[in-house]
């Protein structure tokens, strides 16, 4: 019910549509169950199987005033007008009848699609949304595939299982509840023994229900692990081919796929089972009611006759369709609820990256930034251990050592992609933490070595995140970057497309376009996580001179395995199991035993 609760919350907005779908399936309900009622009587009276009705009675709401004063009517068009004409305008009248009712199925329907596509459009947006917010340790824990087959596959089913079967929900209870009364007027007694049946074929439809839930479930995580594995092959194919690992992947995927192609002919297996269960059920019910219907009408007992037997069919015969409709219903919301179950699980993870209520505004850098007793774990193990740092403004710091020291995570906790365990983060005396985090990350210029680039233009990967910028200010952060000249030499200079994260520029290029970025945004602290360590000896000393261009008068924190590539930091930390080990120039470092200087001649 929970689930169903969240669902609910994006199908409110639509409830206009909801309204409009009910009013128009009532109608052509009642359009079908008026269609009905004026066929029987009628040929009976037509066919003489009837005497005609001459005198009427006054109108009630029962069985026997009703029948009496349609057939007073029915007959007086006889009469007056004969057999033929009376055939030919109850002809039309029917047709007629039909046609609304089918209009009005439509109606419904075509209001109903907006609702349908519209929460399906609102589920596909909180999710991406939510994935935009969620903080990095969010995406370390899952696979980017299952998280891509949730926002695609698991929205999908939502709109073809639950959605699809709600429009059926809507509208098919109206239709057995108002069959079911006029059941109830016909033949009350008829009616209670038809009722006892509905228990038992309750009980057996939730229970095939239950397990195609459970196996729907299943299906979709294994449906993301084999989206996972896709994503994991374009992304790594170019090492698949170097490492001839064709097969050892394609049997990896084989196993998967089988896996999830057996499940899923246990959940189309059940599934199907809605159909054959409904019309046995439904035969079943229809040969009791024979039964029992039909010893009334030889026993000429509780108000039975020939005639309203046969309208009690008729009448019955209308009740299967929406009834087999709403357990088809049930079944497909079942297994749609694992899906909704899936997209829930990331709608409701907690967001731990949480802005202060009453947090401030920053519009500027002034001071400086200071790491108090800051420990950061990951999981149950210590990554950062009590570490003390004052970085001033204007000041460049170099954060050295080997991997897996904390480098990365000492710089990642300022723009607050994590949260400190313990300890505090200052900037101009103010916790990072009350700090309005848009305003907060605005501070940061962030150049990383694996370059995120997106499929776009060459402008929009240099203006991405700015609004209303020129092609004057893309080009001058491009020519300080360095990256001016390559870029007028490509087919449409600025506006040509770079491919799928950049794939069509060299690494250099795209280290150079990274940091064009960075520079445009113009900010006052820059973070250079190894930013030119993948590069090739000409590529990074155009970086190199680029950086220098860029980093003058700036606040810049250098993460660096290449040692020779920190000549321009003005204190180098030096970070060792999650404490800083070293601090001090260059040459005061070099001078002294310790890590700094093994590592130093370790590269020379």
């Amino acid at each position: 019910m929970n689930k169903f609760r969240q669902l609910f919350t994006f199908i409110r907005p639509y409830w206009v549509f909801a309204l409009l779908n009910v009013a128009f399936n009532i109608l052509a309900i009642i359009l079908s169950l008026v269609s009905l009622t004026l066929l029987i009587p009628f040929l009976q009276l037509l066919f003489d199987q009837v005497k005609l009705v001459t005198v009427n009675v006054p109108l009630s709401f029962t069985l026997d005033s009703l029948s009496h004063n349609f057939n007073y009517y029915l007959s007086l068009v006889i009469i007056q007008k004969g057999k033929f004409p009376a055939l030919a305008f109850i002809s039309t009248l029917v047709v007629i009848l039909f046609f609304l009712r089918n209009l009005t199925r439509y109606l419904a329907m075509y209001i109903a699609f907006p609702m349908r596509t519209g929460v399906v459009k609102d589920i596909r947006n909180a999710l991406y949304f939510k994935v935009l917010i969620l903080p990095l340790g969010y995406f370390t824990e899952q696979r980017k595939g299952d998280i891509m087959s949730r926002i695609s596959n698991d929205v999908m089913e939502i709109e073809w299982s639950i959605m699809n079967s709600l429009m059926m929900v809507f509208r098919d209870p109206f239709a057995i509840l108002l069959f079911l009364i006029t059941l109830l007027i016909i033949n009350p007694l008829l009616t209670v023994v038809v009722g006892l049946f509905l228990p038992v074929t309750g009980l057996l439809i939730n229970y095939i229900g239950k397990i195609l839930n459970r196996y729907s479930l299943k299906g979709q995580k294994k449906l993301g692990s084999l989206v996972s594995r896709i994503e994991e092959t374009i992304h790594g194919i170019k090492i698949i081919k170097a490492f001839n690992a064709f097969s050892e992947m394609e049997k990896r995927f084989r196993s998967l796929n089988i896996a999830y192609t057996r499940l899923m002919n246990k959940v189309y297996r059940r599934r199907e089972l809605s159909n054959p269960l409904t019309e046995f059920l439904a035969i079943f019910v229809l040969v009791a009611i024979i039964w029992f219907g039909g010893r009334m009408v030889l026993e000429k007992t509780h108000g039975m006759n020939a005639d309203i037997f046969l309208f009690y069919l008729a009448v019955f015969s209308q009740l299967i369709p929406p009834a087999k409709n709403l357990i088809t219903a049930y079944y497909y919301i079942e297994k749609g609820m694992a899906s909704l179950e899936r997209i829930n699980e990331v709608l409701l993870a907690d967001e731990v990256i949480l802005e202060a209520p009453d947090a401030i505004s920053l519009s500027s850098f002034n001071k400086s930034i200071e790491y108090q007793d800051v420990t950061f774990t990951y999981g149950n193990e210590p990554v950062l251990k009590n570490i003390n740092l004052v970085i001033g403004k204007g000041r460049k710091i170099a954060l050295v050592g080997p991997s897996g020291a904390g480098k990365s995570t000492l710089v990642d906790l300022l723009p607050r992609f994590y949260d400190c365990t313990s300890g505090q983060i200052l900037l101009d005396g103010i916790p990072i933490n009350r700090i309005k985090i848009d305003d907060l990350r605005s501070v940061f210029g962030i150049v990383t070595q694996e370059t995120v680039l997106f499929n776009d233009t060459v402008f929009n990967n240099i203006a991405f995140g700015k609004m209303d910028v020129t092609e004057e200010e893309v080009v001058q952060a491009a020519k300080v970057a360095n990256a001016h000249e390559f870029i007028m030499q490509m087919g449409k200079g600025y506006l040509t497309n770079i491919g799928d994260r950049g794939v069509k520029l060299s690494g250099g290029q795209r280290q150079r376009i990274s940091l064009a970025r960075a520079i445009l945004r113009d900010p006052p602290i820059l973070i250079l996580d190894e930013a030119t360590s993948a590069l090739d000896t000409e590529s990074e000393k155009l970086v190199q001179e680029a950086l220098e261009k860029v980093l003058i008068h700036r606040t810049a924190i250098i993460i660096a395995h290449r040692l020779s590539t920190l000549k321009i930091a003005d204190e180098i930390i030096v970070l060792q199991n999650g404490i800083i080990s070293q601090r001090g120039s260059h040459h005061e470092l070099f001078n002294k035993e310790g890590l700094y200087r093994k590592l130093y001649q370790m590269q020379q």
